[in-house]
């Protein structure tokens, strides 16, 4: 008999706040930053299979409701009461996203029977590796990316398995965090068994599963509402990443959406091949793998925020990810970095749905959160420190209801600022400025959210900062239906000094005493045209800081003396300003990507990704770049305009023999 909306309701609620209270546990007694301040980690509960049914609302990262447990749970044989799994490799069941996350899942017995697993993950500062907190865009294998552990018992009936233990706090830089982390992390699982067991005792074995099951049904049942409700189609849209590797070219995604009825199908053809980078992202060929839907969960929660948050949200999609492209790798390719790719990944989908949906669509958020990690010596200790010292996000895109959100950049809301005061406590560096960025959102009759941007000195030498997820300093978030592109990012050393260094997207970099760091994210792009936003909220942006004097009238065409709005010469800027504007384009995609995409035509990505696709998938990144490398050259002798991807792979064969030899 199927169980009661009544009974449903109730058992949902009690899942959410056993869920809850895990996530509250692990965040109360965590040690690192990034795991008690920052809240980079997951908590959930699982069927039996694997599938997540319930995850907490309030607090931890908000990509996961649909990631699958089941194929990393099934390649350890046997589980008792008191065990926990774990693993942090990317490449054994496709379950954790990259090496900095490690998985834990304990099983929850009833009467000597599998009930479900509580599960979760933390992202740990450091893993080992090549860099300090082991990320950078520049590694190029997993090998590079710090220690891997395959699915593995870290508890044996209750009993720790010290052995290994040993071998993952051996191998990272600040192994006293780790393991601080890892032991608020098993209490979490705790918590987690033993919420589980006593909804067992108060709705019973038989209802309890099936309860799990009639969840999972519901979130399906939702999720195809909200499908019935968007116009069937074919909706096309692509973006970037900044680089493919480092100084090298733009890494395009690319996306058809196919809404038919109550099901989609999302193809990612023609994005790029397989990166010598580390921001490919590994789904092993999963249709639905919850990296690849997590602009999904935002679109569904846009429309109907009363959705139930687990893997039955993904179940009416369908994700078609060819191998050996930066959507579905082979080992071993490098993905610690596939963070940024995700970001990219979200704009991706509100492109699309935006033409399908554009009155329910905000404009792109920044798409880039740069996590600042410091690896110096406290020169009053004599210890050495690594830790995260904050996000640096972007602004979230404009609304239909409202402006972007400032500094938390909507689609990476979940990473919390950390206080400067902590900062400074557990970190000897002192943050000179640490606020938002004027002008750094794209106007519009909803203003793009502004930029968060900080500001510190470090004062001990060869102190080693990491800025992972550096990106979006080449290409805007977009703006849409008459709004403009947010501003860039940016990354410098001593600003203003004779000794000032742009760095732009690099990720890594060595200081020394007294050197400053600074660091903005770019801004959200705008919504609707800013000439028609309301004169008052450009004069009291530009009170709040918001928005400068100058870029009041540049940008929205209000014009402000001394404080006040000069109403009459605004309503005539105002009108040659909407004479001017552009009309019917959907986007603004930034100067920098219109003048890129002059030569790199949606025909000739067409082209390209059919060639790269007949050959081996190790040739098709060093292919694609002497493409683009031959492309820029003919550009540079004036040649550039007009030429075809097939004329210019002919040039590539010309100058290498081996590939000569090969077909196609």
């Amino acid at each position: 008999m199927a169980i009661d909306k009544v009974t449903l309701q109730i058992l949902a609620n009690h899942m959410r706040a056993a869920a809850e209270n895990m996530a509250y546990t692990l965040y109360r007694t965590a040690h690192s930053t990034f795991v008690k301040e920052t809240e980079d980690f997951t908590v959930a509960l699982t069927d039996p299979d694997g599938t997540t049914c319930a995850v907490p609302l309030d607090l931890g990262a908000t990509w996961y409701p649909g990631l699958y447990y089941g194929r990393a749970i099934r390649m350890i044989d046997r589980y008792e009461e008191g065990d926990i799994g774990c693993t942090n490799d990317p490449y054994s069941g496709f379950l954790a996203t990259h090496p900095p996350d490690l998985h834990l899942w304990k099983p929850i017995f009833h009467k000597g029977k599998v009930m479900g697993f509580a599960v979760g993950h933390i992202h740990n500062t450091d893993v080992g590796g090549a860099v300090p907190a082991s990320l950078s865009r520049a590694l190029t294998e997993i090998h590079q990316e710090g220690i891997r552990i395959p699915p593995t018992k870290l508890y044996r009936k209750g009993k720790l398995n010290d052995e290994l233990l040993g071998v993952m706090l051996t191998n990272v830089r600040v192994p006293e965090q780790n393991w601080g982390d890892l032991k608020a992390f098993v209490g979490a699982m705790n918590v987690g068994e033993r919420k589980v067991k006593e909804m067992l005792a108060k709705f019973g074995p038989k209802t309890f599963s099936e309860g799990l099951d009639a969840l999972l049904d519901y979130a399906e049942h939702q999720a195809r509402e909200v499908l019935r409700a968007i116009p069937d189609g074919d909706y096309f849209f692509s973006d970037y990443n900044d680089e493919d590797s480092p100084g090298g070219h733009p890494c395009r995604f690319a996306l058809t959406l196919k809404i038919r009825g109550d099901e989609a199908v999302l193809d990612f053809t023609g994005s790029d091949p397989q990166l010598n980078s580390s921001i490919n992202i590994p789904t092993g060929g999963d249709p639905r793998h919850t990296l690849m839907l997590v602009g999904v969960y935002y679109v569904l929660t846009t429309m109907n925020p009363n959705i139930l948050l687990n893997s039955g949200l993904t179940r009416p999609f369908t994700c078609v990810l060819p191998e050996g492209t930066v959507v579905n790798p082979q080992f071993p390719a490098a993905v610690g970095m596939r963070s940024m790719s995700c970001g990219r990944l979200r704009s991706l989908i509100y492109g699309a749905f935006s033409q399908a949906i554009p009155e329910r669509m905000p404009a792109a958020p920044a798409g880039s959160s740069s996590i600042m990690n410091v690896m110096t010596t406290d020169d009053r200790t004599g210890r050495r420190i690594l830790a995260a010292i904050n996000p640096i996000v972007g602004g979230g895109g404009g609304m239909p209801h409202g402006d972007g959100s400032n500094g938390s950049g909507a689609d990476s809301a979940y990473l919390k600022n950390t206080p400067v005061e902590i900062t400074e406590a557990e970190v000897p560096v002192q943050v000179l400025r640490y606020g938002l960025k004027p002008d750094s959102g794209g106007a519009g009759f909803m203003r793009g959210g502004l930029a968060s941007w900080m500001d510190f000195k470090v004062f001990s030498p060869h102190s080693k900062i990491t800025a992972r997820n550096r990106d979006r300093s080449k290409f805007r978030a977009w703006g849409i239906l008459g709004g403009k592109a947010g501003q860039l990012s940016n990354f410098i050393i001593n600003p203003g000094r004779n000794s000032e260094k742009i760095l732009g997207n690099t990720d890594f970099v060595v200081v020394d005493p007294g050197d400053v760091i600074r660091i903005f994210a770019p801004g959200g792009g705008g919504r609707g045209s800013p000439f028609d936003r309301p004169v008052d909220k450009v004069l009291t942006d530009v009170e709040r800081g918001y928005v400068s004097v100058a870029a009041a009238e540049r940008e929205y065409g209000v014009v402000i003396r001394e404080g006040t709005v000069d109403r009459n010469a605004t309503e005539v800027l105002r009108a040659e300003r909407r004479a001017a504007e552009p009309q019917g384009r959907h986007f603004d995609l930034g100067p920098e990507r219109e003048t890129f995409e002059r030569i790199w035509t949606r025909e000739n990505y067409d082209d390209l990704t059919r060639l790269l696709a007949k050959l081996p998938v190790h040739w098709r990144f060093f292919v694609k770049t002497k493409i683009f490398d031959a492309a820029n050259a003919a550009a540079a002798s004036g040649g550039g305009a007009g030429i075809g991807v097939d004329a210019l792979y002919r040039r590539v064969r010309e100058e290498i023999p081996e590939l000569r030899r090969m077909a196609g």
